[in-house]
């Protein structure tokens, strides 16, 4: 009565380059999940928005008023 030897199947778990759907949740209904967002939380983005614009449209004043500063 000797050991028999038995073979093992090994099993590999690897993602196909072809058919990869690791993220599709993330993309499904996108501009609801935004909108849905933006609702519950309006303060937040308007504080957040607000300073962003603010300092942009700033900057773009500045920037035109230096590029016709030399006219007066």
């Amino acid at each position: 009565m000797g050991k028999q030897p038995v073979r093992m199947k090994a099993v590999i778990y690897a993602l196909s380059p072809f058919q990869q759907k690791i993220m599709t949740g993330l993309w499904n209904d996108l501009t609801g999940k935004i909108h849905h967002k933006i609702s519950e939380n309006w303060i937040s983005a308007a504080l957040l928005i607000t300073p962003v614009v603010g300092t942009y449209t700033y900057a773009q004043q500045y920037k035109e008023n230096e590029k016709l500063s030399h006219r007066y």
